[in-house]
């Protein structure tokens, strides 16, 4: 004996009205994130005096390790030139962010220090904030990016 069994769901059926809900928020968010734009930041590194090692950038979008701690932060390592190296950090949602810069000499891809905890190499940050005898503050060095923002430029100046 055969017993057929039915798939069919009237039209008011709770299933369906759960595809359709499920069909509807998915078309939803595609449009919402069609109209999104995301920024690319350009940032141009002057005051290398030497073509020794590589220039590191790191895009920092919170407080959390800035200035030093690179490793939590999106980056980008480019050889070093004293014309100029340019760092470009693609599709940067809206925010606020910071950046800071590091003339890596020795090739370990990080700041070196000293036992005080000041720089031993040539470095950055965006705004090109200095503190004497402090390391920049996040908020110092902030830049926002609107949610409209096409391409963003600045410059940064490394030095020890």
């Amino acid at each position: 004996m055969n017993t057929l069994v039915s798939t069919y769901q009237p039209a008011g059926s709770p299933r369906l009205r759960s595809i359709r809900r499920t069909a509807f928020a998915l078309a939803a968010s595609l449009c919402l994130t069609a109209g999104a734009q995301a920024a690319d930041l350009v940032v141009r590194i002057t005051g290398v005096v030497e073509p020794l090692g590589q220039i590191g950038c790191a895009l920092f979008a919170s407080p959390a390790g800035f200035p030093l701690d690179i490793g939590i932060a999106r980056q980008l390592w480019l050889p070093a030139d004293p014309k100029g190296v340019t760092c470009r950090f693609d599709n940067v949602p809206e925010g606020t962010y910071a950046v800071s810069t590091v003339q890596d000499l020795n090739g370990n891809r990080r700041v070196d220090t000293n036992f005080l905890g000041m720089p031993t190499e040539p470095w950055g940050v965006s705004n090109n904030v200095r503190p004497t005898l402090r390391a920049p503050r996040f908020e110092e060095a902030a830049l926002k990016v609107a949610a409209d923002a096409r391409d963003i430029e600045f410059d940064i100046k490394v030095a020890k």
